[in-house]
């Protein structure tokens, strides 16, 4: 009952061994991290060394990159103007074998996956590394909004942050311009500051400037009880019966619209089940929550003309569900037109889908050892793919105007400082409880420290419906509802018990309110943490119970 089939694709893998020289500052607070002094350029499929200095650059033939100190940033700029660049490799050599464990994010949501793992050699982390000892947590990242798809790689006697530059599947064609690929920023845990509260403090390094919610959000969601198959009417009766248990009068909860109200290749006009959306919004209003709105931004319609189209490949080759170019004009404005479509309706936040999936042809957790099938380019080559994600991004974002923005399947790096709300993991369920378990509860456990960082962190919907055992299911509404994160219930309302209605008044009460941000105290031992910090007490809970 999953919106996707999942494939899993070959790659181009982009791994190498560098040594080079890391030193750390010797208080908290100070730049870990000093200039590289050895770094690689990946030019047709090989590696190739890079000569000079940090400080003075690194160059071959007429690729070249250098570093500026930026603040608390060193920030990385790139030059190529005729060579086929690929990827920019930065190392410094350093023993990661003196730490028991490392975590990385993930490049879009994650996928019930993320745990605390000793440093493995040829695990890429993305976005960032944390690299822990027993009692000192080290943490090394780039800031949000990069012009590059950054990782970093912990192997033995070095450690090294990779920068993707490629065009869709083939090299970026810079020309003169330069680069800025990435700001290296690190942190240095303070005394008595454990991993979870260092990496939530070095998310704000990463990210100064996070675009948040005015008010905590909450609501509900149709997806988990219909699947799609919604109307109208099922819209209106499921606002109504869950309107009915909202408490603030200050902070009114969402009722989001998700997939089956739109035609199946226009997002601007709604199909036979949804007769007028402005009036449906209205209703919505008047029913006492505040309207909501999905879309697939990407979507082509069947009868565009073929130069609109991205080029089809493995994973993004259904010609019964074409996909625009963005990097062509027309796309965007496009895009600008249904956002703005939206705003006139009366909808007041818009959860917009698949845009990684469409852009690369493959889901996050299918990236480990390339983002996309090679051999192939979108309309403008001149631009990386993490510089083209990101004006999409910025596109929706201008177009949005004051509506609430969460990015589902985006990047979560160039989502922050972007969108108010992110999804940052995979679809939780109405139908199977263990997928709720691994994609909710991993992903709350490993990625709360983005909350209100990044973004508000939206770890997805409780499915409530006849399926999922009630034991089961009020326990991940109680940790959602109480870790300060937003809350979203897809409730099939003629499951409802007493005790449930009850469950749903409490729980929106309190996601209504602002709460301090859970802490799972249990994480660097388990990868579905039972053990959790709520509004300053212990909770347990038992997910197989």
């Amino acid at each position: 009952m999953q919106r996707r089939h999942f494939i899993q694709l070959g790659a181009l893998g982009l791994s190498s061994v560098i040594s080079s020289r890391l030193t750390f500052a010797a208080a908290p607070g100070e730049r870990i991290i000093n200039q590289p002094d050895m770094a690689w350029a990946l030019l047709n499929n090989q590696w190739v060394k890079l000569t000079g200095t940090g400080q003075q650059g690194f160059t071959y033939l007429d690729t070249r990159v250098w570093i500026k100190p930026d603040g608390n940033a060193q920030s990385v700029y790139i030059n190529s103007p005729q060579s086929a660049l690929q990827a920019v490799k930065l190392g410094w050599k350093y023993d990661t074998t003196r730490y028991h464990q490392s975590l990385g994010d993930h490049w879009e949501r994650s996928y019930g996956d993320l745990s605390w793992k000793a440093p493995t050699a040829g695990i890429r982390y993305p976005w960032y590394i944390l690299l822990h000892d027993g009692a000192n947590t080290a943490c090394f990242g780039v800031k949000t909004g990069p012009a590059t798809l950054c990782w970093w790689e912990a192997d033995g006697n070095s450690l090294s942050l990779v920068m993707d530059t490629q065009s869709g599947g083939m090299p970026v064609k810079l020309g003169q311009r330069e680069l800025h690929a990435a700001s290296i920023v690190t942190y240095q845990n303070k005394p008595g500051e454990n991993a979870y509260a260092a990496l939530t403090s070095f998310c704000k390094v990463m990210c100064p400037k996070p675009r948040l919610p005015k008010q905590p959000v909450y609501g509900i969601n149709d997806w988990y009880f219909a699947y799609g198959n919604n109307s109208e009417k099922t819209i209106r009766e499921q606002t109504a019966v869950m309107a009915s248990f909202v408490t603030s009068t200050t902070n009114r909860p969402f009722s989001v619209i998700d997939d089956g109200w739109e035609q199946a290749d226009d997002f601007s006009i709604s199909n036979a089940k949804f007769p007028d959306m402005h009036q449906m919004a209205e209703t919505i209003k008047s029913l006492g929550m505040r309207p909501g709105l999905w879309t697939r931004p990407l979507i082509a319609r069947l009868d565009d003309p073929a130069h609109y189209l991205a080029p089809r490949i493995l994973g993004r080759n259904n010609a019964k569900d074409p996909i625009l170019d963005p990097t062509v004009p027309e796309t965007l404005e496009r895009i600008r037109k249904n956002l703005k479509l939206y705003r006139n309706w009366g909808y007041e936040m818009v959860k917009h889908d698949y845009s990684s999936l469409d852009i690369f042809g493959r889901w996050g957790m299918q990236m480990q050892n390339g983002f996309t099938q090679p051999g192939w380019h979108f309309y403008d080559q001149t631009r990386t793919n993490a510089e083209i994600t990101a004006d999409l991004y910025h596109t929706i974002r201008e177009a949005a105007g004051d509506m609430y923005l969460i990015g589902c399947n985006t990047l979560s790096h160039l989502s922050a400082g972007v969108f108010e709300l992110n999804r940052i993991g995979d679809d939780t369920s109405g139908k199977e409880w263990p997928r709720t378990k691994k994609m909710g509860v991993n992903t709350l456990g490993f990625r709360l420290p983005q909350h209100n960082t990044f973004y508000a962190a939206d770890g997805d919907c409780v499915g409530l419906t006849k399926d999922i055992p009630w034991e089961k299911n009020k326990q991940w509404l109680q940790l959602l509802a109480e870790s300060g994160s937003p809350l979203f219930i897809s409730a099939d309302t003629s499951s409802l018990t007493a005790e449930k209605k009850a469950a749903i008044k409490t729980a929106f009460a309190q996601a209504a309110k602002i709460q301090p941000t859970g802490e799972p105290l249990d994480w660097m031992t388990n990868p579905f943490p039972t053990q959790w910090k709520l509004n300053h007490r212990t909770v347990t809970f038992n997910w197989d119970k």
